[in-house]
C-alpha cells in the first residue's frame, strides 16, 4: 500500500488485478439507473476517484477492497441522480421469443438481467449488502466498511434480503417453501 500511496505503477497494477474484476461484478449487480453507463465506466470513474485520494486511504489491501466498494457506491449515487435529472430511461428490445437451446452469452446476460430485477426488489440496503457479500465476495467486515454501515447491521440486512429473495423466487416458480 505504500508503494502505489507513493505512485508506483506496479503497486497501482497489482492492486488493480487484485480488486478490478470484483469491483465490476459488483457493480454490474445493483442497478445504477442508467442504461448508457455501464458497469466498467463506473469502475473507471472510481479507479481514478481512488488515484486521487488514495493518501487519504489507511488499511491493508483487503481493506482497500471494501474502500474502493465505497467510493463506486459513491460513484453510482452520483450516475443515479444525473439520470434522475435528466429523466432517460432505457427502451425495451424487442427479440424473437424463443430461449436459447444452449448456453450462450444472452443466456448469462438474461441471468444477470434476473438477479438484478430481483436485487431491484429489496430494499436499497439490502440489495448492497447481498451484492457485495454473495456476487462479490467481500466478507461482512469489508462490506460494513464499504457500506459505511456496522457489522450487526450488515448481517441483519444479509439475513433479512436472502429471506425475500427466497421469497420472491418461490413466488415466481410457484413453490412453496
Amino acid at each position: 500500500m505504500a508503494r502505489a500511496k507513493d505512485g508506483d505503477e506496479v503497486a497501482w497494477r497489482e492492486l488493480y488485478l487484485l480488486h478490478a474484476r470484483r469491483l465490476v461484478v459488483w457493480l454490474g449487480s445493483v442497478p445504477t439507473g442508467d442504461a448508457a453507463a455501464t458497469p466498467e465506466d463506473v469502475a473507471s470513474e472510481t479507479w481514478t476517484v481512488a488515484a486521487t485520494r488514495i493518501r487519504d486511504f489507511h488499511g491493508t489491501e483487503d481493506d482497500f477492497g471494501g474502500w474502493l466498494v465505497g467510493i463506486a457506491r459513491k460513484v453510482a449515487a452520483n450516475h443515479r441522480r444525473r439520470v434522475q435529472r435528466r429523466r432517460t430511461d432505457a427502451t425495451d428490445d424487442v427479440g424473437d421469443g424463443a430461449a436459447p437451446l444452449v448456453d450462450s452469452p444472452e443466456t448469462e446476460v438474461g441471468g444477470q438481467d434476473l438477479t438484478r430485477r430481483l436485487l431491484e426488489q429489496l430494499s436499497p440496503r439490502e440489495a448492497e449488502v447481498i451484492a457485495c457479500i454473495d456476487v462479490v465476495g467481500l466478507d461482512v467486515a469489508a462490506t460494513a466498511r464499504a457500506l459505511g454501515m456496522s457489522t450487526t447491521a450488515v448481517r441483519v440486512a444479509r439475513h433479512r434480503g436472502l429471506g425475500r429473495l427466497r421469497r420472491l423466487v418461490d413466488d415466481e416458480t410457484g413453490t412453496i417453501s
